[in-house]
């Protein structure tokens, strides 16, 4: 396997990884009472978006040939890093 290759791999796990964790609060947003429920619905919905922007960075990244796809990474890498942040926030506050 080459490097791109582990690196979709491993970035295509940390997504599933995040999807669980969005489902969880989403889970907890239902069960909230209705004042929360709008909180976790804004944070969930915020994530979500995140998601599908670290989701087109990936996709960026199978499209690009095996040269070019190293020029991605620096982009993705940074979406990655959003998105970890945000869902470590997301989950903190939610606690």
């Amino acid at each position: 396997m080459n490097m791109k290759d582990t690196y979709v791999k491993r970035m295509q796990a940390q997504l599933d990884v995040w999807d669980a964790e969005i489902k969880k609060l989403k889970a907890q947003a239902e069960a909230a009472q209705a004042d929360a429920q709008l909180k976790y619905q804004k944070e969930v919905a915020e994530l979500r978006a995140r998601q599908r922007k670290a989701e087109e960075k990936l996709s960026e990244i199978r499209a690009a040939s095996d040269d070019a796809w190293a020029d991605l990474k620096a982009g993705t890498d940074r979406a990655w890093d959003a998105m970890s942040d945000a869902i470590k926030a997301a989950t903190g506050r939610f606690k």
